[in-house]
């Protein structure tokens, strides 16, 4: 579209990129922000900004962090001796929302996927294998979707972790082959957490 505004046009070329905006939802927002009085519209880019520049991954669980080190994986009364492993930081915040995990996360940031290209080492594998070699970790509760490349990345790990003696659990199959743990419910899964069962146990029953 040719707008009479060079500006306004670049600013929508921009919000356009953003994943699920079209440019007439691009649009609306920038005229939006127009309308906004400009100190809104300062604290809006300050925010940001900031996003981009300050917000790391947490050295220790590679969740998203303000700090070196995240506000769970800091927290003294979290059970450092259990570890759920998920794909990424929304699946931490659907299963914190049911109030039913009390260990530590690692964000895997993916799943290993051979059609993507993404195999084991383009995940934050290597951090979780040696959070494990510490010896602290007791059991891994794998929690990935329940999809081909969830089911494909469980399988790895479950190997890999068998290997170095630690315990490894899948949550209980409440969630719809090919469901995400972000769309499911909070007592779903919940549930689903609670329920957990030995790997090999879920895998003979699926």
């Amino acid at each position: 579209m040719a707008l009479s505004s060079p500006l306004l046009e670049q600013a929508v070329d921009q919000l356009a990129t953003l994943p699920g905006v079209g440019r007439r939802t691009a649009m609306r927002f920038a005229l939006e922000l127009l309308r906004r009085e400009p100190a809104e519209v300062v604290r809006l880019a300050e925010a940001i900004r900031r996003l981009r520049e300050e917000v790391r991954f947490c050295q220790e669980c590679c969740n998203i962090s303000d700090r070196a080190v995240c506000e769970i994986c800091s927290d003294p009364n979290r059970d450092r001796t259990l570890v759920c492993v998920v794909e990424d930081i929304r699946d931490v915040i659907a299963i914190e929302n049911t109030r039913q995990f009390k260990g530590l996360y690692h964000v895997l940031g993916g799943v290993i996927s051979p059609m993507d290209g993404i195999g084991p080492d383009d995940l934050n594998t290597k951090q979780l294998f040696e959070r494990i070699a510490q010896g602290e970790v007791k059991e891994v509760v794998l929690a990935l979707g329940a999809t081909l490349e969830g089911d494909t990345t469980s399988f790895y790990l479950n190997r890999r972790i068998k290997e170095q003696g630690v315990d490894v659990s899948m949550i209980a199959r409440g969630i719809s082959v090919g469901g995400e743990l972000e769309n499911v419910d909070e007592l779903t899964l919940g549930r689903s957490i609670m329920d957990r069962k030995p790997y090999e146990q879920s895998v003979k029953r699926g």
